[in-house]
């Protein structure tokens, strides 16, 4: 449960062109609307001619009655210095939708991680092109849709897809959901598609890449999470990592061991969604961590 104080916090992310006082400015804009920082973190591409990146956490001791009024005067702030920015607080709790196939494994880390309070979303819905996974995942108290999808039905099942999520998630996790989404389909979540796979690419790219992988002899595995664009698995990068492998691995211990890799990045790419601590600038990420 959240303490009195962390319900009272807001987050402000701004990205906009470097400019002399403008980390001074944001700090007393936030001092004029009584706002207490608590955070803040700043990153500069160039001192003269860059970008500057900014992550402010702060408390507002009345916040039904401040919040609003700084959202308001924040749009007029923002068009001064051309900003692109995004204000969230604790109070709303954010939802995420996660899309599956049969791999039980990242799924299953998102929800424990979610009732164990260390990701602080809520889970409204779990969709999948199959019903392999219905009843782990109805056990826990999740609502649990069957979409199957086929080259024929493929229209029909985003449609449906889509019919579901409107107005009851924010952003979707694709926990190892093995089925390309449409650019109409990605258009309606913008930088809120959070996607996993192993760090093969574009190497072993398509079906089998451990059993390929094997073949080759690898060295490292890993895995990469990244917001899906119409570029297949070639969005904004969030996280990465690897682990070292040897020649006793098998083909089949090249999978556990990408699992484990995999669930573990992912988790860590939601998180940092979730607590704000993302900001996507072209195909590159800013993660203040």
């Amino acid at each position: 449960m959240q303490s009195e104080q962390n319900k009272n916090r807001a987050t402000l992310l701004i990205s906009c062109p470097e400019k002399p006082g403008i980390i001074s400015t944001v700090s007393n804009f936030l001092l004029e609307h009584q706002a207490n920082i608590v955070q803040f973190d700043q990153h500069t591409t160039d001192p003269k001619a860059g970008m500057v990146f900014m992550r402010i956490e702060f408390e507002l001791n009345d916040f039904d009655a401040s919040y609003d009024k700084l959202h308001e005067d924040m749009q007029t702030l923002a068009e001064e210095y051309k900003m692109k920015w995004q204000l969230n607080n604790k109070r709303d709790r954010k939802r995420m939708a996660i899309f599956v196939t049969k791999q039980e494994s990242c799924l299953m880390e998102l929800i424990w991680r979610v009732k164990s309070g260390e990701i602080d979303a809520d889970i409204p819905m779990v969709i999948s092109n199959h019903d392999d996974l219905r009843e782990i995942v109805e056990r826990e108290g999740i609502p649990y849709y069957h979409i199957p999808v086929s080259a024929e039905t493929k229209d029909e099942a985003e449609q449906r897809t889509l019919e579901l999520l409107e107005g009851k998630v924010d952003f979707i996790v694709l926990a190892r959901y093995m089925q390309i989404l449409s650019p109409e389909f990605i258009s309606k979540f913008p930088n809120r598609i959070i996607n996993i796979h192993h760090s093969f690419l574009p190497a072993f790219v398509g079906a089998n890449p451990y059993v390929r992988a094997f073949n080759r002899g690898v060295k490292l595995i890993g895995a990469t999470a990244h917001y899906v664009t119409n570029d297949l698995d070639e969005g904004p990068i969030i996280e990465q990592d690897v682990i070292r492998v040897t020649h006793r691995y098998t083909a089949e211990d090249l999978k556990v061991a990408g699992r484990h890799v995999e669930k573990q990045v992912l988790a860590h790419a939601v998180a940092w969604h979730v607590e704000n601590k993302v900001i996507v600038h072209g195909n590159k990420t800013i993660i203040f961590t």
